[in-house]
């Protein structure tokens, strides 16, 4: 029996990225761009979506920008009819975008909360759900999630946090058991913690600081550590759907 470790190719396959203007989105789009992959890229801030798509073009990558308020559901659908319009189809959907908002629950801003549900999980089930004609009519499709560890695991000052993404984690197994029939494949990515601006969203101060000093005490996961793992997977045998990463800096206990 001959072993082939090479990846699945994944030139030309499109890939649409949400919250690609920095972090983990970005660097997972200059991975699929190295990777022959053609892009749709949507965040809200697009003069940062202008400047990532000039560089994957200038690596011969075709690029479309999407600049879009992917709280609104409309909003999140739209960009994936936006991308098969463009493209024709839609073979590889990363749901990334989201914030983090971490308080006490007896003194939570609901508005925050209420924003952090839209876009962590209310937007990723509606670009899923936008995404589901095309694949199955073509019996092909990925789709990434992210989640996190707090996603599995509650913490004091996170509820609203771990509430959107543990309904992720579930929200995806339910998804996979759905569309598996039909070719498609759900992975969901639950990193620990990493160096990137979700901290710069906490608004009550001494959870902020207590959970910087708390990354800055190790070797924190870096944006082209969870691009690797995207990628990785999305390169595998059609046959091979790996269901979930579940990701932590070496340093990281819990």
């Amino acid at each position: 029996m001959s072993l082939n470790l090479a990846p699945a190719s994944l030139k030309d396959r499109v890939v649409l990225i949400t919250g690609a203007s920095s972090g983990f989105g970005e660097a997972t789009a200059e991975l699929f761009a190295q990777a022959g992959a053609r892009l749709a890229l949507s965040a809200r801030r697009g003069d940062r979506l202008d400047a990532l798509a000039a560089r994957l073009r200038a690596l011969g990558a075709e690029v479309l920008v999407l600049p879009a308020d992917l709280a609104e559901v409309k909003a999140a659908q739209a960009i994936v009819q936006d991308t098969e319009a463009h493209f024709g189809r839609l073979d590889i959907l990363v749901n990334n975008a989201g914030v983090m908002y971490l308080e006490p629950i007896d003194s939570a801003d609901m508005t925050r909360w209420q924003h952090m549900i839209q876009l962590n999980l209310l937007a990723l089930m509606a670009s899923c759900q936008a995404a589901l004609p095309g694949m199955r009519a073509r019996k092909d499709g990925h789709i990434f999630n992210m989640a996190s560890t707090a996603g599995r695991q509650a913490n004091p000052n996170g509820g609203g946090y771990s509430a959107s993404k543990w309904g992720v984690v579930g929200f995806s197994e339910s998804l996979r058991r759905e569309v598996y029939k039909d070719n498609i494949r759900v992975t969901v990515i639950e990193p620990g913690v990493a160096q990137t601006e979700l901290r710069d969203h906490i608004a009550h101060t001494p959870t902020q600081t207590a959970l910087n000093n708390w990354a800055d005490s190790m070797r924190q996961l870096q944006s082209a550590d969870i691009a690797r793992a995207i990628v990785f997977c999305a390169g595998q045998p059609a046959h091979v759907n790996i269901n979930e990463i579940l990701m932590r800096p070496t340093d990281q206990e819990r």
